[in-house]
């Protein structure tokens, strides 16, 4: 049987082709799914990987095999997926793409109708007992209530609805080779007022100039010299299937991902005075105050797309931005999108006329660890040991353990895809923020002397 720890993750599907997952377990997959959402209709979409054209295939396979029809829209962005089935309807979709990992790995992100997804919460372990029980699927015949169709043009169209150009811009867009490649330029053509300069905008499955990962320092070293030579306003990278990005600076820095939410925050609560902004509660407190004082109601959420999306459905927020590099927009029916998360600070960028490092340096109040990961061997006795420790504190658990002070606050939390705590801690200087980092990884050290730091 199949089992959540190999390949059925806490928000997808997702593993080593050909040795974890290969053409038989998507079609199983296929099945399930159909089986699982009692589904009449589904929309496929594949990444540009070398073997999501065969996994996609067998995918389908097995859900005409389960009775329902199936619209494939080819090679897409996972963003373009979600529209795709808001916009045509469908009781569910699918998307092979392994998002951010290396190009052996491939996997599903599974949707059902309105593009909710599931995940460890919301139908994924239910997938995989179907799956894991249910015998081979053999290949068949893509035939009967099967179409191939396009959502492309009206996507960009829907994207280009929400394009407001003011001054000029100079940007460079590094596409990773993956699945935002097809669709910036689209939007480029349309926008005179903005100047596009490409690097690596052909999808192609090897990544080979780097891992398609925003979020790893090493793989925007390239796109920040670009901006650098090109004397460019902002520099945008995106993941493999472009629901993530990440952004530079004029001055060619890394802009940290929750000041984004804070900047696009200004965007739409100029437009929406009052609305609600989600943030991820191991967000900078400057987060939620520039919410406040921009008029706007700030709620702290979960970390992870599916525990996002159901929150923003309940507060009805306009937008919420997490610290990997995910942003959500209600506009988009609550899903998560790299190119529009692009267009909105480049919107922000031609109302302002101030450069992106001013308006990252008004933001950069507080001093943090960023993200750290450590390596236990009980990361509930090290959560329980730090509760006790700081108790005095004001404590909460929405997503691991949350401790506040007046001049400092930390989060530490296990990690849904991972075998790691995360740890994020702020302070109000530098030397308060390094004084208490190694108090805490000194309190963590003695729970377990053979703690590690790092991936």
């Amino acid at each position: 049987m199949v089992r959540m720890g190999t390949i059925f993750r806490a928000y997808d599907i997702r593993g080593a082709y050909p040795d974890e997952l290969d053409e038989g377990i998507a079609r199983r997959i296929g099945t399930g799914f159909v089986r699982l959402l009692h589904a009449e209709a589904i929309v496929v979409g594949r990444d540009m990987r070398l073997s999501s054209p065969s996994l996609t295939e067998a995918f389908i396979e097995g859900a005409l095999s389960a009775g329902a029809s199936v619209t494939d829209i080819g090679m897409v962005s996972t963003p373009l997926l979600y529209y795709a089935i808001i916009d045509g309807g469908f009781d569910g979709g699918a998307m092979v793409t392994a998002s951010h990992l290396p190009g052996r790995m491939n996997g599903f992100k599974l949707c059902r109708k309105d593009a909710i997804p599931l995940s460890g919460d919301t139908g994924l372990p239910a997938l995989e007992r179907l799956v894991g029980e249910s015998p081979p699927v053999p290949p068949r015949p893509i035939t009967g209530p099967y179409r191939r169709d396009s959502a492309m043009e009206r996507y960009i169209e829907m994207l280009l609805s929400f394009v407001r150009p003011g001054r000029p811009l100079k940007i460079v867009v590094d596409a990773g080779n993956g699945m935002a490649g097809p669709e910036v330029p689209r939007i480029a053509a349309r926008v005179p007022e903005w100047t596009f300069t490409f690097r690596d905008i052909e999808p192609d499955g090897r990544f080979p100039d780097h891992i398609a990962n925003p979020l790893i320092p090493s793989t925007t070293r390239a796109l920040q010299a670009a901006v650098l030579d090109e004397q460019a306003d902002i520099g945008v990278a995106f993941d493999g299937d472009a629901d993530r990005c990440g952004f530079i600076d004029e001055e060619g820095n890394r802009v940290p991902e929750d000041l984004v939410t804070a900047l696009i925050a200004e965007v739409y609560l100029q437009r929406h005075p009052g609305g609600t902004i989600l943030y991820d509660l191991r967000s900078s407190r400057i987060v939620p105050e520039t919410i406040g004082k921009l008029g706007g109601k700030a709620v702290r959420c979960r970390v992870g797309h599916a525990f996002i999306k159901a929150q923003m459905r309940r507060e009805e927020a306009l937008f919420a931005g997490e610290l990997s590099g995910h942003y959500y927009y209600r506009d988009t029916g609550y899903t998560d999108n790299a190119v529009m998360t692009m267009i909105q600070m480049l919107n922000l960028l031609s109302m302002k006329q101030e450069p992106l490092s001013r308006l990252i340096t008004q933001l950069k109040k507080y001093a943090s660890t960023g993200e750290i990961n450590i390596r236990v061997k009980d990361k509930d006795a090290v959560l329980a040991t730090l509760g006790d420790h700081y108790g005095d504190a004001k404590i909460d658990r929405l997503d691991g353990l949350t401790v506040e002070y007046p001049s400092w606050w930390f989060n530490i939390r296990p990690s849904h895809t991972e075998p790691v705590l995360r740890l994020n801690l702020e302070a109000r200087d530098e030397g308060l923020m390094e004084t208490k980092k190694r108090e805490l990884l000194a309190i963590v050290s003695k729970v377990d002397p053979a703690m590690r730091i790092g991936d």
